[in-house]
């Protein structure tokens, strides 16, 4: 009998020994459980739940996957994979670098059920625990920047800048389009500026901040012709986005740019480093409105590109418009003090498409990891490690100018640039020592003049090199080596670091180099910080382990009992599913290493994309949304995407049912769809008739339909079918909110019933944990060919003279669709449009569907018998 851990009766295939080992109920409770519904068995039970229409045939439910495995056989095939992955180091930079979590953390966090399994704590009086850890880490943030409020984080560094953008544009009084971004940010952040700036007809243009104080007429134009050639530079701007230190590794004062910009108007956000900035003056103290990053190099591994706990912090005067969660401290019933989520807690249910975001999520296990990092090292720690790496940064460009190889003037904190036109001879002779570094000047600006152009065809004209917490002499000494040539012995980097700590001695700044390195040009942190007591008291192993197991105590997880409070929260993730996270392998991979360097890592996703798309019905899947919200808002984009690829840019109303989630309505109006909600009959099915007359009054301008299946109240609505027909008659596509996917897997396949685009919830159907509300998964399906869009690319990273770039931006940053659709006008079914590309393409990556190492594990085999 299916989910039991019985013997296979006669004509049945045998199940993975992953079912009988992490389906709980016995064959006795089964039957008990079956018996008080009143019926016979589980294929009787489906076949009254599911409507018979879309109720798949054993064959079908399995069609395109392969036969499951052990936990053993699993894990072997995973370490292939990683086997198949070069593990270098990455000095790439561009916010990703090397960091050591501390044993205690890695193994009684990241590692510990008790974390990893705990459910968002919506209901407080059971989750004390990780809500002090998450104020601890809203707490090093505020202190970090120096701005009185910081949520309890966001999905990604990129994202958080996007919500930056909004705020910016929600609080100005005004009628202001452009949004302006320093030339210096990472491109992966302006990729999805970009991306998210395009559907709400907001312009993203690219300055130079210098240009910024000479005033009128003092821009200059990139080659792209994206930078402000400024007559009046802020002149119908709302908003001014700068990154500290920048992509090249520059670091300055914004405090006169912020003022200029605060004169016109504008709100500031300033992209700031979290270890640079424990050294650098606050740059809410210089000014800044919005401050956001990225908290990865505080002890959480790089893992291909994620998931990492992005930060957001800003003033008094927008704590209302702050995106995501918040914890904050209030009394309980016996007037003792108790922490609780605060203010926007799962607003877009309240405000719907008047939410000031779609974010309802966090990062949170993430988080918990960059706040237990910073009570491990406390303030003195920290400082510590950035100024030594401020003390490895000079030793470099010392050994660096003695080669002839001169980086960049001026200030920074861990990477240095270096223009020359041997620059790509120099990054080859680096990876032969085993060093990845990154081709030209860094910054999305300067890309499309330094020779680092996206189509890949220029040589570099620069280099990049960023050091990191795991950066010590010995290996600036293997890097200079390289790096002088053949037969060269390279300068000594013992003798460069004697060098440096000499000189700082001499000006008396040995205890802060800082004040010898910026001088005046960048303002410097003053007096202590980080004063809190829970930053100080648990400094051995001893004592923060007790600290953490304290904070458990005072939580409820699945350790503990199941939590019925929905899907996500309905499954114990199997140990095994989760071992290979820590592998190296996969954990220490930069996300634009070198594409031969991760080969393992892309065949995984590969298949996974492959899988997916078979249990889905759907033709391809995309794996960068990194939340359900950003999944939702991905897959309309592709709608609107498709139907302004067909001349259609008037269709722009979305029919979302009145029992739909809240992040729903939300995504639509990001996606600049307006929202006609659809009524709802008293058992909170879709009202037929409504969705006729809405439907048929919306015609010439229907863009979409919103269904979550089965829906909110956990119902297979019987006219699944016709619905999605019916919007195809008025010339709509059906965006299927795959929240509860994990109730149709093996049942039925949206993209077979009539769905174009789905987000696919893998934290609820697979092995993702929850974490206390993070990280998520939102992978996208969509019915064509060529329905998904192209990975944004950062501009001037390339592998090797001659290649086409093959970096994207880390798994969960969007890009805009670049490959749309086309729609058959009499029947309604899609095909990919004459001459249109098919997908972005794969190189090399084999796409069969041969036996598996991931999905073999994790799908146990199908259903014997039954559908």
């Amino acid at each position: 009998m299916a989910g039991s851990g019985a013997a296979p009766g006669q004509g049945e295939q045998e199940l993975s020994p992953f079912v009988a080992r992490h389906i709980g109920p016995s064959e006795a409770e089964l039957q008990t459980m079956l018996a008080d519904l009143g019926v016979a068995d589980l294929e009787q039970f489906v076949a009254q739940v599911v409507p018979a229409d879309i109720l798949l045939a054993p064959d079908l439910a399995a069609e395109g996957l392969p036969e499951g495995c052990g936990e053993a056989q699993a894990l072997a095939d995973l370490a292939a994979l990683a086997g198949a992955n070069q593990l270098r180091r990455s000095l790439i930079g561009l916010g990703y670098y090397g960091t050591a979590t501390p044993a205690v953390i890695q193994r009684q966090v990241f590692e510990n059920p008790s974390w990893y399994t705990a459910y968002t704590p919506y209901q407080a009086e059971i989750a004390q625990g990780r809500l002090e850890a998450l104020l601890n880490f809203q707490t090093l943030i505020s202190e970090l920047t120096g701005l009185p409020i910081a949520n309890a984080s966001l999905l990604d560094e990129a994202t958080a800048a996007a919500e930056a953008m909004a705020l910016s544009r929600g609080a100005y009084r005004g009628e202001a389009r452009r949004y302006l971004v320093d030339q210096d940010v990472f491109p992966q952040t302006l990729a999805v500026l970009r991306t998210r700036a395009e559907p709400l007809g907001i312009a993203v243009e690219l300055v130079d901040p210098a240009a910024l104080l000479a005033g009128p007429g003092a821009g200059e134009a990139l080659a792209d012709g994206s930078l402000v050639g400024a007559e009046e530079p802020m002149a119908d701007a709302f908003g001014l986005l700068l990154q500290l230190p920048g992509a090249s590794g520059r670091l300055w004062d914004p405090s006169a740019v912020i003022a200029v910009a605060h004169g016109a108007g504008l709100l500031v956000t300033v992209a700031v480093d979290p270890l640079a900035q424990v050294l650098l003056a606050p740059v809410g103290k210089l000014g800044a409105d919005i401050a956001v990053g990225s908290s990865q190099r505080f002890g959480v591994p790089m893992g291909f590109g994620g998931p990492h706990a992005a930060f957001f912090a800003t003033t008094e005067a927008h704590k209302r418009q702050i995106p995501g969660r918040l914890v904050g401290q209030s009394l309980d019933a016996e007037g003792r003090p108790a922490l609780r989520l605060a203010l926007q807690t799962r607003e877009q249910h309240i405000r719907r498409d008047k939410a000031t975001s779609n974010i309802c999520t966090a990062q949170v296990l993430l988080a918990v990891i960059a706040g237990f990092y910073a009570v491990h090292h406390g303030p003195e720690g920290l400082a510590a490690m950035a100024r030594r790496l401020l003390i490895l940064r000079q030793a470099l460009a010392l050994g660096l100018a003695a080669l002839g190889l001169e980086p960049q003037a001026g200030p920074g904190f861990d990477t240095l640039t270096v223009g020359t036109p041997r620059a790509a001879a120099l990054i080859q002779a680096a990876d032969a020592a085993g060093f990845n570094l990154r081709p030209g000047f860094g910054g999305a600006g300067a890309s499309a003049t330094d020779g680092g152009s996206s189509n890949g065809l220029a040589q570099p004209q620069a280099f990049g090199i960023s050091l990191d917490e795991l950066s010590d002499g010995a290996e600036l000494q293997r890097l200079l080596t390289a790096l002088a040539g053949p037969g060269q012995p390279g300068p000594g980097a013992v003798e460069l670091l004697a060098q440096v700590q000499a000189e700082l001695e001499g000006v008396g700044a040995a205890a802060a180099p800082e004040q010898a390195f910026w001088g005046a040009a960048v303002p410097a942190r003053q007096g202590p910080w980080l004063a809190q007591a829970v930053f100080h008291n648990h400094r051995s192993e001893t004592e923060l382990l007790r600290y953490i197991q304290r904070l458990v105590s005072r939580d409820f997880s699945l350790v503990h009992a199941m939590i019925p409070l929905g899907s996500c929260t309905m499954k114990l993730n199997g140990a095994a599913e989760l071992a290979p996270v820590s592998w190296p392998a996969f954990a220490a991979l930069h996300p634009f290493a070198p594409q031969a360097q991760t080969t393992g890592y892309r065949r995984l996703l590969a298949d996974l994309e492959t899988w997916l798309a078979a249990i889905t019905g759907f033709a391809g899947v995309s794996l960068q949304p990194n939340a359900g919200s950003q999944g939702e808002l991905a897959g309309l984009l592709v709608i609107r995407a498709w139907h302004h690829s067909r001349g259609d840019q008037h269709r722009r109303i979305c029919l979302i049912p009145t029992s739909a989630h809240g992040t729903n309505p939300a995504s639509a109006v990001m996606a600049g769809l307006q929202v006609v909600p659809v009524a709802c009959d008293d058992d909170g099915n879709i009202d037929l008739a409504d969705l006729e007359a809405k439907a048929s009054a919306h015609a010439g301008e229907l863009a979409a339909l919103m269904v979550t299946y089965p829906s909110t109240h956990g119902v297979f609505e019987t006219a699944i079918q016709a619905i999605c027909a019916l919007v195809h008659r008025h010339g709509g596509q059906v965006y299927l909110d795959g929240a509860n996917l994990n109730a149709q897997v093996g049942l039925c396949k949206p993209g077979r019933f009539g769905a174009d685009v789905c987000h696919l919830n893998l934290h609820k159907t697979f092995c993702i944990p929850h974490g206390g509300g993070g990280p998520g998964g939102a992978d996208r399906g969509g019915r064509p060919p060529g329905a998904l869009p192209a990975r944004p690319s950062p501009g001037g990273l390339r592998r090797r003279p001659g290649d086409r770039p093959r970096e994207r931006s880390p798994l969960g940053q969007r890009q805009h669709p670049a490959n749309q659709l086309d729609v058959c006008p009499h029947d309604g079914r899609r095909r990919p449009a004459p001459g249109q590309c098919r997908g972005p393409a794969r190189g090399e990556l084999d796409r069969r569907t041969a036996r598996s190492p991931l999905p073999r594990a994790l799908s146990g085999g199908r259903r014997p018998g039954g559908p």
